[in-house]
């Protein structure tokens, strides 16, 4: 791989999977180097100019000011198998984001994630990005709860703090990301200030050493159902708050159901996205007293349904599921707005 011109002054572990399982620490080998990056050249060129020869999976996450449409992207992060790489976007600017733009949009890039929705909304709104071909590995965590027969309540997603302690990936604790969010708490520009601090590249650093493990993990577990769910719903998440006028006819398609699921009658529900519109004071009315109606609906439907909350936007309700599903969400959505 490329790397940086300048000698790194960071070093870490990129946990990998051996042959005769374990723990990601049990063959950590040589520690990998992790490279500040302010300009495109110091990037690997396979990452730069990806192509069908030179196929990646890598580990992939932002920090940031407020993550979102409106917030400010200050940092991503880029796991490889020998390198981390810290996207400066504060030093680099917008040219050094850009340049990385036909890799996030690359079909040939697996870009490994914890929860890609609000990456995604700052990427297109802030750079014109739309990120495509991601793993989300809390999509994943979910799949293989659903194949191994254990159901989860509406909204009981897993943290990336709780993935790293699952004994079945990583099973280690993850307390400095507490230690971050208290930092983040007091001080929402953490991530505005340079030079980055040994903290800084440290906790940057962590939220993507793990992965690339986690990925091959969670890879040996997924069926070939789950698989095509994955890529989908990771599809459907990266457009979710990412609104525009043409539905979406400028983003990549989205994968049609395998014909090898279709042939043995083991074919999974068709999956969409839905954005309801919700006029001017009714939220309130479908979210509920400490949200008991928005959580009812939940409840009686098989669809994922966001809301912008204070992120925003505030006036628009996200579905995630199969059709019929979906429909019943809107229906009824739509009921409580006029009761």
């Amino acid at each position: 791989m490329a790397s940086s011109h300048l000698p790194p002054s960071h070093l870490t572990h990129v946990p990998l999977p051996s042959n005769s399982g374990g723990k990601p620490f049990d063959n950590e080998g040589r520690p990998v180097p992790i490279h500040i990056v302010t300009n495109a050249s110091q990037l690997p060129v396979e990452f730069l100019h990806p192509s069908p020869e030179s196929q990646l999976v890598i580990g992939f996450d932002c920090e940031g000011v407020d993550l979102c449409r409106h917030g400010m992207l200050c940092i991503m992060q880029l796991a490889f198998p020998d390198a981390i790489y810290l996207v400066d976007a504060i030093e680099g600017g917008e040219v050094l984001i850009k340049a990385c733009k036909p890799a996030l949009e690359s079909s040939y890039v697996t870009k490994v994630i914890h929860d890609c929705k609000r990456d995604s909304e700052a990427l297109y709104f802030q750079f014109g990005i739309k990120l495509h071909n991601v793993m989300d590995t809390q999509i994943a965590y979910s799949l293989i709860e659903e194949q191994e027969g254990r159901t989860r309540s509406p909204d009981d997603y897993i943290s990336f703090v709780g993935l790293l302690a699952d004994p079945s990936y990583c099973g280690i604790s993850y307390q400095e990301k507490e230690e971050v969010r208290v930092l983040l708490r007091q001080d929402p520009n953490f991530w505005t200030y340079r030079p980055l601090s040994e903290l800084m590249v440290r906790a940057a650093a962590d939220d993507v050493r793990f992965l690339l493990y986690i990925y091959h993990m969670m890879m040996k577990k997924l069926n070939q159902r789950s698989l095509w769910y994955l890529a989908v719903r990771g599809a459907l998440y990266c457009r979710c708050f990412c609104i525009n006028d043409n539905n979406y006819a400028d983003w990549p398609s989205i994968q049609p159901i395998p014909d090898n699921l279709i042939m043995e009658g083991n074919a999974p529900e068709e999956e969409i996205l839905s954005i309801l519109d919700v006029p001017q004071g009714k939220m309130g009315r479908i979210i509920g007293r400490k949200g008991s109606s928005i959580l009812s609906i939940k409840e009686s439907c098989n669809a994922e349904i966001l809301l912008g909350g204070a992120k925003g936007p505030p006036d628009k309700v996200f579905i995630i599921g199969p059709v019929k599903q979906v429909r019943k969400a809107e229906a009824m959505l739509r009921g409580r707005m006029m009761d």
